[in-house]
């Protein structure tokens, strides 16, 4: 270990129990995987869009299939999961598969918490919460997160082929979502040195591939080099506690119910600024996976290499509403390796919503 890393000697380290199926086309493993667990009635949800793949899901488990449920939407709100439970109860379904990506992962969490339903998640996009014991939900404005074992899925299978299809734009955000998994592993209060191989070896992987997808969308070596750094970034994030950046996302999320990954693209050099300081070692890390020579500033240069947005104002958050969202993440707030103070946090927020360049390039 490093210098800096000698705090690491002494740790806790939880291994989530998950089943994980990585490949190509591995989608055609879920008939077995349902029989494994012993399903009698699987449902399978999905958003609207992703309707006809849910249904060939279903098609493809013939009896084992207890129909489609396409009504995930983003944020999980609650009376979208309360529906949901009707129709799991109207159905008895006794398991549920998920495909799609962070929101439709999101309805199965939301069902699995209250019903204790085994799940399998097929993920489409880069978004890593199947691999995580956590589930956020939206009521009245708010968003909150829960955190259970019953949470956590029993069966992943990362099949490359679902990613084909992702386009480029929701591709790479989706990508800098998962990054900011890694990069608050990094400096966690709760890190260990597994989590933080695997966060700097997440942002090796999704450093090198987003901006090959956006140059061959098709490639699946680059799309399976997406998925494994995707799969490592998720781990870190069910593995280890999250800070002010993930604090920050679900608050402005939930309150102006912003697109979820592009808002992590443009809050996540912001956050890295504002810990920097307190992080050297995490920033080293950081910068080498990302070959720049500053964290924070090269998150935020290789967004604009993507052509991804980085201004909160873009995504349709109003400039008025930055004192509000001060205010509630001051609430129950994080651990985090700079205190979150009230006066920081709004320059922070100021600066993400103009889309300006991150603190620390003013203070190296």
């Amino acid at each position: 270990m490093s210098e800096g890393d000698r705090s690491l000697i002494e740790f806790i380290c939880t291994t989530l129990p998950s089943r994980v199926i990585f490949g190509q086309g591995t989608s055609v493993r879920l008939p077995e995987e349902v029989e494994r667990l012993g399903l009698q009635r699987a449902l399978v949800l999905a958003t609207p869009s992703r309707k006809p793949d849910a249904e060939r899901l279903s098609a493809h488990l013939g009896t084992r299939s207890a129909g489609v449920l396409a009504t995930a939407v983003m944020h999980t709100p609650v009376n979208v999961t309360e529906a949901a439970l009707a129709v799991v109860e109207n159905l008895g379904a006794d398991g549920l598969v998920a495909i799609g990506g962070g929101s439709t992962t999101g309805l199965s969490k939301a069902i699995a918490l209250r019903t204790g339903l085994p799940q399998i998640i097929i993920p489409t996009t880069y978004a890593g919460s199947e691999m995580t014991p956590i589930v956020g939900e939206t009521k009245d404005g708010g968003k909150t997160t829960k955190r259970s074992p019953r949470i956590l899925p029993e069966v992943v299978i990362y099949d490359v082929e679902r990613t084909l299809s992702l386009p480029v734009p929701l591709s790479v955000a989706s990508g800098m979502n998962a990054i900011a998994h890694a990069v608050e592993a990094l400096y966690a209060r709760d890190r260990n040195p597994v989590a933080t191989l695997m966060a700097e070896e997440g942002v090796r992987a999704l450093g090198q591939a987003l901006p090959r997808i956006a140059a061959h969308p098709v490639d699946r070596d680059v799309r399976a080099e997406a998925l494994y750094g995707a799969w490592l970034c998720g781990v870190c994030l069910g593995s280890v506690s999250m800070a002010i950046h993930h604090k920050l996302c679900h608050v402005i999320g939930g309150l102006f119910n912003l697109p979820h990954a592009q808002t992590h693209t443009v809050i996540l050099p912001h956050a890295t600024a504002y810990n920097a300081p307190a992080a050297p070692d995490a920033m080293v890390r950081l910068a080498r996976a990302l070959d720049a020579p500053d964290a924070a500033l090269g998150l935020y240069e290789f967004a604009g290499r993507l052509g991804c947005p980085r201004a909160l104002r873009d995504l349709g958050m109003p400039e008025a509403g930055i004192d509000q969202a001060v205010t509630l993440s001051l609430r129950n707030a994080p651990w985090n390796p700079v205190p979150i103070e009230a006066e920081a946090v709004r320059e922070l927020l100021r600066r993400a919503w103009r889309g300006d360049v991150p603190a620390s390039a003013f203070q190296s």
